[in-house]
């Protein structure tokens, strides 16, 4: 659960660090740099970075609510306390 929540944050960083220049090199696709390059062009083709940036974001939350389901399915403290049905 909190592993997912870990991958979510570091795609975030690596994705930062490719915006800004800093991460894997430019000849290896990334969603960072995907956006940075949009940038000069995002008057007349704002497409290019707008879609690699709304699928990162996607990414990160459906990460984010796999996180809570897997959490809401394997935690035990978040069950309610068990009910005796009464016999007759």
């Amino acid at each position: 659960m909190l592993a997912t929540l870990r991958v979510g944050y570091v795609i975030v960083l690596e994705a930062s660090l490719s915006f800004l220049g800093l991460g894997v090199p430019p000849r290896i696709p990334a969603w960072g740099s995907m956006v940075s390059d949009g940038r000069a062009v995002m008057l007349t083709a704002w497409w290019v970075s707008t879609l690699p940036g709304i699928a990162l974001i996607g990414l990160v939350i459906a990460l984010n609510l796999l996180g809570e389901g897997l959490r809401d399915v394997l935690d035990p403290r978040q069950r309610g306390p068990r009910t005796v049905l009464p016999t007759s």
